[in-house]
């Protein structure tokens, strides 16, 4: 099994709990696809893209449920990052998990599964 994460907005994700499906944020929908990280890249994606952000959520989903809608696609120094090309059923989530922040700045991550 591989295991993908996702970082949002608690408020994001409590609404689309409420729908039953997730179907991106507003850089997801932009893009025209879910983006998704390994355990590998997770943490770099939340030092770019969302440092010194609070209330957010690390999300843990199993890769292979979502069959061919995801995409392993080049982005980061050509690194293959999971995209998702469709929404996502919130039963379909491992965990969910409060992404606190240190001092810092930077966000305390659980610890993490390939």
């Amino acid at each position: 099994m591989t295991i993908i994460y996702k970082i949002m907005p608690e408020a994001l994700w409590r609404d689309a709990e409420a729908g039953g499906t997730f179907d991106g944020a507003p850089v997801d929908v932009a893009d025209g696809f879910i983006h998704f990280s390994t355990a590998d890249q997770v943490r770099e994606t939340a030092a770019r893209h969302f440092k010194g952000q609070s209330d957010l959520l690390l999300i843990a989903f199993e890769a292979e449920v979502f069959g061919e809608a995801l995409k392993w696609e080049p982005s980061r120094g050509g690194a293959l990052f999971p995209h998702l090309y469709a929404g996502v059923p919130v039963d379909r989530a491992l965990w969910v998990r409060a992404l606190p922040l240190d001092a810092d700045g930077s966000h305390r991550f659980p610890e993490l599964g390939q």
